[in-house]
């Protein structure tokens, strides 16, 4: 705690990460809408190594105020808790449209569809074959990374240390299969209302595995170096309750529009 104050809360100082953070996310949405127009990914590739390079120096700064400042009192964490689990609530409503345009379309289809779902020519894919092993991968990794939390709690290093790097590969693998997935899809995102909901929405959970590895990696990267504590480790905290929402999502995601809207 910061001795010059008489109150538990951290008065952050001036950052100039947000607003880094923020143009590097604008220049990746130009990169993205250049990709699809004219297949350049050049401001893409450049906006996404520079929001890397921002990220990971915001991340030093968060880790530097918590582990060596002693910043993160009992009471700031609560309120990180509290922002944590308010951010999630937004990430579920995020997902919810996706879930109300996907049912909107097939519970009535239109005549422009066919009056069928899916519509007439396109082909979905094998819920039983990858969706069925990254529905496996993605309920280990939630088992794995609930075992490094138990660990780290009980003051096992190695245990914790072990469970985070197998969720991290556990993501990475998944992400490299649904990869796989998009590469072998017959359809589209340009294939009717279904190409556009299948691809949004497993597109942007697949962005979120992403996100969460990362998360996680980095989790991992500061476990090894002993930032962590029995009692104090909110960082890993966070980002287990942020796999497990995309756990959860997955699931939906599996049962909705892999194996019932097929």
């Amino acid at each position: 705690m910061n001795l010059l104050h008489n109150h538990p809360f951290h008065m952050v100082e001036k950052s100039p990460w947000p607003v880094i953070a923020s143009l590097n996310a604008f220049l990746m949405t130009t990169g993205l809408a250049s990709l699809f127009h004219s297949k350049n990914s050049f401001i893409l590739m450049l906006g996404l190594v520079s929001m890397l390079m921002a990220s990971f120096q915001w991340w030093r700064d968060i880790s530097r105020e918590s582990t060596h400042q002693g910043l993160h009192t009992m009471k700031v964490q609560t309120n990180l808790q509290f922002g944590m689990i308010l951010f999630i609530v937004s990430e579920v409503m995020f997902f919810f449209s996706f879930f109300w345009a996907f049912f909107h379309s097939s519970l009535v289809p239109t005549d422009v569809l066919g009056g069928v779902w899916p519509p007439i020519l396109v082909i979905p894919f094998n819920p039983f074959q990858i969706p069925l092993l990254n529905t496996a991968i993605l309920l280990s990794s939630g088992v794995s990374v609930t075992w490094a939390h138990h660990s780290l709690i009980s003051g096992n290093h190695s245990q914790a240390l072990q469970g985070l790097c197998l969720t991290v590969f556990l993501g990475f693998y998944f992400t490299i299969l649904q990869l796989i997935e998009y590469m072998e899809s017959s359809f589209s995102i340009a294939d009717s209302v279904y190409g556009a909901t299948f691809f949004v929405a497993t597109g942007f959970h697949g962005l979120h595995v992403i996100i969460g590895s990362m998360f996680l990696f980095v989790c991992t990267l500061r476990h090894f170096m002993k930032h962590f504590s029995s009692n104090h480790h909110f960082g890993v905290e966070a980002a287990i309750w942020y796999w497990h929402f995309v756990d959860v999502v997955w699931l939906f995601l599996f049962v909705s529009i892999y194996w019932w809207g097929c």
